[in-house]
């Protein structure tokens, strides 16, 4: 006998401001015992110290919460001069210190040109990143060194916001896979004095955007269930980004049986990921296959055969 999962069939996205100070897990377990779902994952870690936008996929839409691993991000953060730690950020122990250069605008500005574009960047020990099955956080805990290779990540903007002197306010736009603590480790080595930074903040993710977003406060004030699952965003906003293809009631049910089906319109490439849509509904992802051709990829549970 199947064992029966706990909760409610809770299904869509929530854009969660994570608070500082709390994992990522931490918060997201938050947010799943207050809707009572029976599911749910996010889209991508912040750091403990980072706050800003957590999506929260409940449900089915963990179904589809891999599509925002390769979003582009947009942060905002606070880089320290003159003090280099362990971890890159804040909550680390200080392993070097420096005197901070007399420094204009322009020099910090300059400096902020040269990691504009791709760039290549040596992920932290304190990372999420394995090595040989082990994370590399565990293993920097343990005072264990492991040479990472550069990865080749693009910042498609950095933004000076403010400099005081001893620090600068940054905004910067960059793929996924970018380190914001190995970025401001290495503009503070350019500038001759190393840095930290002192806070993050995601403010975008995907074709999401920071003022969409809830605190935990926020939700357990909501009145009551219908109140909460009403803020939820429908699961197919994690793959709206992919072609539209509306099947039949005959393509409907093959697909539903896992076979593939003709499709009276739409035309893409073999190969393709598209989004499905019957009666108007979303039901899933299917991949091209031939002309007029789509096979099932990823279907919501809920799909019924006709």
């Amino acid at each position: 006998m199947a064992r029966q999962r706990r909760g409610l069939p809770v299904n869509g996205v929530l854009l969660l401001d994570k608070p500082k100070g709390v994992s990522s897990n931490h918060a997201l377990q938050r947010v799943r015992r207050l809707f009572q779902a029976q599911k749910a994952g996010h889209t991508g870690t912040l750091d403990p110290m980072a706050t800003g936008l957590l999506p929260i996929c409940l449900g089915e839409a963990t179904k589809f919460s891999s599509h925002l691993l390769e979003a582009d991000k947009v942060y905002r953060t606070r880089v320290e001069l003159g003090v280099m730690t362990d971890t890159g950020d804040a909550e680390g122990s200080i392993i070097e210190q420096h005197e901070v250069p007399s420094l204009s605008v322009d020099d910090v500005e300059a400096v902020i040109t040269r990691f504009r574009g791709e760039i290549d960047q040596v992920p932290p020990m304190y990372s999420a990143l394995k090595h040989q099955g082990k994370k590399l956080y565990e293993l920097a805990r343990e005072g264990k060194h492991v040479e990472r290779a550069a990865r080749r990540v693009s910042v498609y903007d950095a933004r000076l916001l403010a400099f005081d002197g001893t620090a600068f306010e940054l905004e910067v736009s960059c793929s996924k896979g970018t380190y914001i603590r190995t970025l401001a480790e290495d503009m503070g080595q350019a500038l001759g004095c190393g840095a930290h930074i002192s806070q993050l903040r995601r403010l975008k993710t995907g074709p999401f955007l920071a003022d969409a977003m809830w605190t935990l406060e926020a939700l357990e004030a909501l009145a009551d269930q219908a109140a909460l699952e009403a803020e939820l965003m429908p699961v197919d906003v994690l793959v709206d980004h992919l072609p539209l293809l509306t099947v039949d009631d005959t393509a409907h049910a093959r697909l539903a049986h896992g076979q593939p089906a003709q499709l009276a319109t739409g035309t893409l490439a073999p190969d393709e990921l598209a989004r499905l849509y019957y009666a108007e509904s979303f039901i899933g992802l299917g991949v091209v296959t031939g002309a007029q051709e789509v096979a099932p990829k990823r279907l919501l549970s809920t799909v019924a055969i006709s």
